[in-house]
């Protein structure tokens, strides 16, 4: 099913409580069934808000005639699909087809610099271990997707999501889009109605190539686990401090050079990790946070004592503009 309009409905009220968001679930589940009947639909599980979203609430509806799929690309944030793994496999007992294509992403994208390069890369390789696993599945007539009312504005009403858009055409699913007039806001009160857990439903902004656009240059795997690590040490104090929720953006960046240091008495040559912490209300300009230096000393102190290959970090102190929220 395609969009007749890209309007909102006008008598839709907004979502923004549990009793609302209720409502919301029951119509939709009902709406769901009544497209899907006994058909099976297919999934492309990221682990980010949207698709979580769709994801519990077609569980609810059509239970095991869902089949989600997580592919782990090894671009993806520490602990990123373990927590898929434990929602939808072990809490919800989804049909989790998970795929571990970590080796093959990563040698697709070996000596490969360009930026956008590294996008295309991705994505393509993406659509085909989706295709592989979709054309191993019997008897799939629906494809659901994570749209949002924003992507229909912004596409004119096509929505290519990172995820699923370019699947070849004799794959011929009807499109299942349960909260395709919804906001993000709203999308994330359904997801704690839903049950799904705060790490899930307040997820970050999170680019569709993953850490891979925060490994600066040619994605290595040793300063990719550099990200990695030293990101997951940023999210945990930020955690810890109650930024978690003020600031709308915060990661960490390694280029792909070495600086000059020192480590057990001996000059090292390894390599800085960037943070870089940013609000924002459009993501058209950006502001950068004021961080108290006593916990940027602490994260520092932590990132230098934790993260193998390390030896400076730096805190980005531009804003949008003149710089980007990426660096890639």
């Amino acid at each position: 099913m395609g969009f007749d309009n890209n309007v909102r409905p006008v008598d839709m009220e907004r979502i923004t409580t549990a009793e609302l968001a209720e409502a919301f679930i029951s119509k939709e589940i009902a709406a769901i069934r009544s497209q899907v009947g006994d058909g099976k639909v297919l999934l492309a599980l990221s682990g980010g808000v949207d698709s979580s979203v769709v994801a519990a609430l077609l569980i609810k509806a059509i239970g095991k005639n869902l089949a989600c799929v997580h592919v782990n690309h090894g671009l993806l944030r520490k602990g990123e699909p373990e927590q898929v793994i434990q929602v939808f496999r072990n809490e919800m007992d989804a049909n989790l087809v998970y795929v571990d294509a970590v080796d093959r992403f990563l040698d697709k994208l070996a000596g490969v610099e360009d930026p956008e390069e590294k996008r295309k890369i991705i994505g393509a390789e993406f659509i085909r271990v989706f295709e592989e696993e979709a054309r191993k599945l019997d008897g799939i007539g629906f494809l659901a997707q994570g749209t949002i009312y924003p992507d229909i504005l912004e596409s004119n009403g096509v929505k290519a999501h990172h995820n699923v858009g370019g699947l070849p055409d004799d794959l011929k699913f009807e499109l299942v889009e349960p909260l395709k007039f919804l906001y993000k806001d709203e999308v994330r009160v359904v997801g704690k109605a839903l049950g799904l857990p705060d790490g899930m439903v307040y997820r970050q902004p999170f680019p569709g190539p993953g850490l891979g656009v925060r490994c600066l240059g040619a994605i290595t795997r040793d300063r990719l686990e550099c990200v990695r690590e030293s990101d997951a040490i940023l999210r945990e104090e930020f955690a810890k401090n109650g930024l978690q929720g003020k600031v709308w953006q915060y990661f960490t960046i390694v280029p792909d050079f070495r600086s000059t240091g020192i480590r057990d008495g001996k000059r090292s040559f390894e390599y800085p990790v960037i943070i870089r912490a940013v609000n924002t209300k459009d993501a058209m300009t950006a502001t950068v946070e004021n961080i108290p230096f006593e916990l940027l000393s602490h994260i520092t102190d932590r990132i230098l004592k934790e993260v193998k290959g390390v030896n400076r970090v730096c805190y980005d102190m531009t804003p949008k503009p003149v710089g980007t929220i990426e660096w890639e």
